[in-house]
């Protein structure tokens, strides 16, 4: 039996650069208060219901996204994060079968309660006849950044195969990457098939996580600060005439789903500005309480990512039965409470990792099974969140999910599907 077939929730820090974790905690919080600037739910004057996404209706929203558009940085600093976990895995013995294993599992069972809990609420609402639009709305908001397990599952799946690439020519994967992402957009808005858009899964996502192996290998740590700041502007500056007289708009937000060219150049100036920062965010890891909060939050944070949006929608139904607590969407009181907001669901997102966060520790996993049983689980867990992306959250596709994610949590846990592999390996001893 390998090193590698017996793994545990215990964290490998061989070289892991904390910096990156709090840039990590640093985009998912962005992420809540933009959330929170897009789900308005409050009462008008008269007492009447008004729901509104406050953010994009002011005029300074789709320049916000331009730095506030930060999923790019998180599949950067997640791809250093994975190329330091390849090779610790195969520094153990581990293979690829094994790794994409535990890689999956790392979102899909963090996802299963998720979807079992959209799957109740959202059947419970439908039987007990509550008004379909409001029902779908809601279900519309709170799996909106489902997105991102199809996203990073796909890109965790290809970490062996792209590393193998990075190790013997960078230079000619990341231009072959970015040829594919200029290629699909050039079809896309071509042919006006936005559907054509879907195959920059495979290109935009898996570029930006390149430029995380581009990073680990201290690339960006060689270039002077000043290279650094010339290409930051740049990708930048690429950004205006591809929004102004280019097909792409000009809201960051617009361009996410399906992936496209700007947030390419944008994963590459947050890379070169996060290297620009390295510095201030060493000296900030080194103050006692910033390094314990990033350890609480992180070791929770995709249990934070993925429930925020719910917590965030029932403590605004909450607030909908105190009267006063919950002022008009975009009125100057609404405003003024964001903060508060913030701290209350930071407070009950983190109440709530109390209960569900444990799906996100591993724990003890057996020998993995056989590359098909891993490809077909795989395609379970990668199913649910595409459908998502693609048709919205509702009640039949978070049934869907609640059961493929089980069955993928299933086939990558149970011991029945590695007994084979556990009596080759006895056998082999023996």
């Amino acid at each position: 039996m390998s090193a590698a077939a017996a793994t545990t929730s215990s964290p490998d820090l061989s070289g892991r650069d904390l910096t990156l974790d709090l840039a990590r905690i640093a985009c998912v919080v962005l992420v809540i208060v933009i959330h929170l600037l897009q789900v308005g739910i409050g009462r008008a004057p008269d007492g009447s219901l008004v729901t509104s996404r406050p953010a994009e209706a002011q005029p300074w929203f789709d320049a916000a996204t331009w730095a506030g558009q930060v999923m790019p940085l998180f599949f950067v600093v997640g791809g250093f994060a994975s190329a330091a976990g390849w090779e610790s895995w195969r520094g153990r013995g581990g293979d690829a079968t094994g790794f994409v294993r535990t890689r999956t599992l790392r979102l899909a069972q963090p996802a299963w309660p998720l979807f079992v809990f959209f799957a109740v609420v959202l059947g419970a609402a439908v039987l007990v006849g509550a008004p379909s639009d409001v029902v779908s709305a809601a279900a519309v908001g709170a799996g909106s950044p489902l997105w991102f397990l199809a996203a990073y599952m796909l890109c965790q799946a290809l970490v062996p195969p792209l590393f193998t690439l990075h190790t013997r020519a960078p230079r000619a994967t990341v231009i072959a990457l970015f040829a594919g992402v200029v290629l699909v957009d050039v079809v896309r808005f071509s042919t006006g098939i936005a559907e054509v858009g879907l195959l920059n899964l495979l290109f935009v996502w898996p570029l930006a996580q390149q430029l995380g192996f581009w990073y680990r290998d201290g690339w960006f740590a060689r270039r002077s600060p000043l290279t650094l700041v010339v290409i930051a502007v740049a990708c930048y500056a690429m950004l205006w005439p591809l929004t102004a007289w280019g097909p792409y708009s000009t809201s960051m937000l617009d361009n996410l789903n399906p992936p496209t060219l700007p947030l390419v150049l944008l994963g590459l100036a947050q890379a070169c500005i996060l290297c620009l920062l390295r510095p201030a965010l060493e000296r900030l890891m080194r103050v006692r309480w910033v390094r314990g909060f990033s350890f609480v939050l992180g070791t929770r944070l995709m249990t934070v990512y993925l429930w925020h949006l719910p917590v965030i929608l029932v403590i605004s139904g909450i607030t909908l039965l105190v009267p006063g607590a919950a002022p008009e969407p975009a009125s100057p009181a609404w405003w003024w409470t964001r903060p508060l907001m913030f701290v209350v669901v930071l407070g009950g997102v983190l109440a709530l990792s109390l209960l569900v966060a444990r799906w996100e520790a591993l724990g003890v996993l057996g020998p993995a099974p056989s590359r098909a049983v891993v490809a077909v689980a795989w395609l379970c867990a990668f199913v649910p969140p595409f459908v998502v992306m693609q048709w919205f959250l509702s009640p039949a596709s978070a049934l869907l999910g609640a059961v493929l994610l089980g069955i993928a949590v299933l086939l990558l846990r149970h011991r029945l599907f590695a007994r084979q592999r556990v009596a080759q390996s006895v056998g082999s001893q023996a």
